[in-house]
């Protein structure tokens, strides 16, 4: 293979970032649990120091991911590529939120996770004097008319959790470049992962996972991961990353990038038996209404065809007979594990509003459309004629 020739997905999860242990050859990176590194003279070392700072296993992690997300930067400009690896998502979010001084103006999608509205609204307003204006920005008008020059942050989810809105990327970034020139442009992009979809290429200055979902895909790792394609930035989150601390460890960044090695075959198995389940529920009788980008009947689904490589894992339903109906399913289902997080192997159901929106207002949820009937599934890879069985049955 030349060095011109751009490797896909499917090979990038396997070699982005990674080479060969130079000493042992190994095709694997170890696990360098070490806290602190010998060094030959004062300040004279082999690119380690202590372990917060470097870690050569977290690297690895790190370089995978700015690869994957066509972060562009070299290790020379940043020994992770552009990819940062963090203690947990809500730990990459706080951190990227420290890009931004004090006091600054944040316009975020309304329809977010409830610990990121938490950390915005009763963490960060308190903390550092964060003022953070709530905005649907499936509406590029309503986010034009909302912007201000003042605005350092805007934050999305696409999709979100757990109504999967979808905001068109580009345009949104190009009334932010208008309108709000040093603002910097950030989405937490957990529900595609990098196969599905990748922010930096559609003109965001910063992608962010929570590695705990589909990028490791395992449920046996929490973590967070940012990937950037500006330098300035990578340079100001390498400092942050050292000085906040709130690190990867060694073990889990090498399970997570042990889970990226299978996430092009895992994401393709999520999006089929998706559509598959989506297709089934959208007929159920039991069943009011089906929202998944796949389907005709989504709002964005002209938007989802264009922006998104597949469909993905998270199917999300509002029984006709409301809480009653929602804690039958819920009790009943024997594969879907009744249980929070999202995008591991296994299938797991949900409740958002008793369990992962739990810290949104009643008052809040019911502008936002999450009701009590709404349930929430993330599709694993099980065979999908038995999880079709396994919700039938629970609905029967």
């Amino acid at each position: 293979m030349s060095e011109q020739h751009e490797m896909r997905l499917a090979t990038k999860v396997i070699h982005s970032g990674q080479r060969p242990d130079p000493v042992t050859g190994a095709v694997m990176p170890s696990i360098s649990v070490a806290s602190t590194y010998a060094q030959s003279s004062p300040g004279v070392h082999q690119g380690f120091e202590y372990s917060r700072v470097q870690n050569p296993t977290r690297y690895a992690l790190e370089r995978m991911v700015g690869g994957l997300e066509s972060a562009g930067l070299s290790e020379e400009e940043d020994p992770g590529c552009g990819g940062f690896a963090f203690c947990s998502g809500m730990a990459a979010i706080a951190n990227i939120v420290e890009l931004i001084p004090a006091g600054s103006r944040i316009v975020a999608m309304d329809d977010l996770y409830g610990g990121t509205g938490r950390l915005f609204t009763q963490v960060l307003a308190e903390s550092r004097g964060m003022r953070t204006a709530y905005v649907d920005l499936t509406d590029p008008a309503a986010f034009e008319r909302e912007l201000t020059p003042e605005t350092k942050l805007v934050w999305l989810e696409a999709p979100t959790n757990p109504l999967l809105k979808l905001v068109d990327l580009p345009a949104i970034a190009k009334i932010a470049r208008r309108q709000a020139p040093d603002a910097i442009l950030g989405c937490d992009s957990t529900f595609t992962s990098s196969i599905n979809m990748r922010p930096l290429e559609l003109g965001f200055d910063i992608a962010m996972h929570s590695s705990t979902k589909f990028m490791n895909g395992h449920s046996d790792a929490v973590g967070g991961l940012i990937a950037t394609n500006r330098r300035d930035i990578a340079e100001r989150l390498r400092f942050l990353q050292m000085s906040v601390g709130a690190v990867l460890p060694p073990f889990d960044s090498y399970l997570t990038l042990r889970g990226i090695k299978t996430l092009a075959i895992r994401m393709a198995k999520h999006n089929e038996s998706s559509m598959r389940i989506a297709k089934f529920l959208d007929q159920h009788a039991k069943v009011e209404r089906v929202l998944y980008p796949g389907l005709p009947s989504h709002p964005q689904h002209e938007l989802a065809k264009k922006q998104l490589d597949g469909f993905g894992g998270i199917v999300t339903i509002f029984l006709k007979d409301g809480l009653e109906e929602a804690r039958r399913l819920l009790e009943r289902v024997r594969l879907f594990a009744l249980a929070e997080s999202l995008g591991g192997v296994e299938s797991l159901v949900e409740h958002p509003a008793i369990m992962t929106h739990a810290s949104v207002s009643p008052e809040r949820r019911a502008e936002l459309g999450i009701s009590d009937s709404l349930v929430r599934f993330s599709v694993g890879i099980e065979d999908c004629d038995d999880l079709i069985a396994d919700i039938e049955q629970a609905l029967g």
